[in-house]
């Protein structure tokens, strides 16, 4: 009953949130929230979504990392991240009009789809510290994605003269840029730490259930590094930028979880 409501008040100050930082107003007017500002709410939101997805990944038996679980961790974790870099005064709360939604639907998943547990055994802190930077890794290339994707929408509208009041209070394109470079950045290095330390700790890193995560996750780094030399060198900005970041994390989306839902969802196995 406790659980139940938990995720319940979780869901609903994601998407009042959501819903609000979408209307552009700092407060609501009137009525429960009338002097709340939204990210409060969303700061509320993960506290909870941390404490119902940490009693579905701990168990006596070991982390338990089946798919909505996992999807809920992910998304959990992505809402830290981006909440911490709110803090920072980087100009990217309209993320949260994508995110919190998205954290709302892998906490109802997670709550009312029961699937068998996929128990990872207790390991070493080489197989942990592969796990840590594989899922912040994982996390903050998902915001890359949903400001790639903000961008893209901010440079069709601009272009099309004809911009909505979303794309008015977005900052200015050269600064969406920026911070989408910044966030690849910061996501290449977890990754290149994910990649390392399964390359020296995992023994069968091309074994039959690793081989197509480590190429996919390769093809990434591939993609993003490309990218980011692309940056460096030619500056490259725009539709070129927001293709290769779609790119990158469509490789990652595969590699962490296209056969988790074909193995635990489809064929029903672990």
């Amino acid at each position: 009953m406790i659980h139940t409501l938990i995720n319940n008040l979780t869901i609903i100050s994601y998407l009042l949130s959501a819903f609000l930082i979408a209307k552009n107003k700092n407060t609501p007017h009137t009525g429960l929230f009338q002097h709340l500002h939204p990210l409060t709410l969303g700061w509320i939101a993960v506290l909870l979504h941390t404490t119902t997805v940490t009693q579905q990944l701990f168990t006596p038996e070991g982390l338990n990392l089946n798919f909505f679980t996992a999807g809920s961790l992910v998304s959990n974790i992505l809402v830290w991240l981006f909440l911490l870099a709110t803090l920072t005064r980087s100009p990217i709360d309209k993320l949260a009009i994508a995110i919190f939604p998205i954290a709302a639907l892998m906490v109802g998943l997670q709550s009312h789809i029961e699937i068998k547990p996929q128990i990872l055994a207790n390991h070493a802190w080489q197989m942990n510290l592969h796990i840590l930077t594989s899922i912040i890794a994982f996390s903050l290339f998902n915001i890359a994605a949903f400001q790639a994707v903000l961008l893209a929408i901010q440079d069709h509208q601009l272009h099309s003269h004809r911009p909505h009041k979303l794309v008015l209070s977005l900052p200015p394109l050269q600064t969406m840029e920026l911070l989408l470079f910044q966030m690849i950045g910061t996501g290449m290095l977890f990754l290149s730490g994910s990649l390392l330390s399964g390359f020296f700790f995992l023994e069968d890193l091309f074994a039959q259930h690793l081989a197509h995560k480590t190429i996919l996750s390769l093809l990434a780094w591939i993609v993003f590094g490309i990218l980011l030399s692309g940056r460096i060198r030619y500056g490259w900005r725009g539709k070129k930028a927001i293709r290769g970041t779609i790119i990158g994390f469509i490789f990652l989306t595969l590699a962490y979880f296209g056969s988790k839902l074909a193995l635990e969802l489809i064929l029903q196995r672990v």
